[in-house]
């Protein structure tokens, strides 16, 4: 596998970050989980546009113009051969000392990984994902905004260590105000008398790629969407629920905490916005 690494394409044995990065040490970093399909890299432009106002929330300056990533990215894609799959692009802010201080890191780090990528097992889109409400509480969006896509993951990572002990793979993440936020890592939606509810950003939710997707797909589909603040109490008596994400794309859900959304199984708006939404993929994309 050949990755891009500072301007260099290295074998993976190769690619190697210093113990004294600041990603390692502290976590201070962006990044952009891009997918690849049939040959095209997914939104690319919208990955960027996020992965530099990233950056600069958080005074980190890409090293790289944007026409240099999108190469980088497509280069990196041909050089393992990937037609469908995953680009992970990775900006740290760079090699620095002990100590919380970024203006003493000289120069960010960046790398680029395109891979294939495990999603959802099969039957979880046919029946439908089995949820748990996480005792993790999402992040307060005034501590640390949800638009930043850092690379601390942490309160993510704990979520969804209590999905797996529980017995499934996703778990839903609340705020400190008892609304719905996301997921450990999707975005949330529910169908309610034939419209489409989501979390605001304002509630501690990524304003993810695939979710903007879906609420375009919506608008052309004539299905009214918007951005209230949602409970655990709406989710379990919606019609439908499911959940969108990058590496996820549409995921429907079953159950929360037991209770059973809807029929328990992926319901017809669900399906058809997942039928939109690959015949979406299969035609937008920068090529490779």
């Amino acid at each position: 596998m050949k990755i891009f690494l500072d301007g260099k394409y290295v074998e993976e044995a190769d690619a190697k970050v210093s113990v004294f990065d600041h990603g390692l040490l502290y976590g201070d970093g962006i990044f952009e989980g891009i997918r690849v399909y049939n040959g095209r890299i997914f939104r690319l432009d919208e990955h960027l546009d996020r992965l530099f106002a990233s950056g600069k929330a958080i005074l980190l300056s890409v090293p790289m113009s944007k026409a240099a990533l999108v190469e980088a990215c497509r280069e990196t894609c041909r050089l393992n051969g990937i037609k469908d799959g995953y680009i992970r692009l990775v900006v740290t802010r760079g090699v620095g000392y002990l100590g919380l201080s970024p203006f003493k890191c000289k120069s960010p780090t960046v790398f680029i990984i395109a891979a294939t990528i495990e999603l959802y097992p099969e039957e979880v889109y046919r029946n439908g994902l089995k949820l748990i409400t996480a005792a993790t509480i999402r992040t307060n969006p005034a501590a640390m905004s949800p638009a930043v896509k850092s690379l601390n993951y942490l309160n993510n990572i704990m979520a969804k260590i209590e999905a797996i002990n529980a017995g499934t793979v996703e778990a839903l993440m609340l705020n400190d105000a008892g609304h719905v936020a996301e997921c450990s890592g999707d975005n949330v939606f529910i169908v309610r008398g034939g419209k489409l509810e989501t979390p605001p950003s304002s509630a501690g939710s990524l304003n993810g790629i695939t979710r903007g997707a879906v609420i375009e797909l919506a608008g052309k589909l004539g299905i009214p969407v918007s951005e209230p603040n949602l409970t655990r109490y709406d989710v379990m008596t919606a019609d439908e629920c499911f959940l969108t994400g990058t590496a996820a794309e549409i995921v429907p859900v079953a159950t929360l905490d037991g209770r059973t959304i809807g029929t328990g199984k992926p319901g017809a708006l669900t399906l058809k916005l997942i039928e939109e939404f690959r015949k979406l993929t299969r035609v937008e994309g920068t090529p490779i």
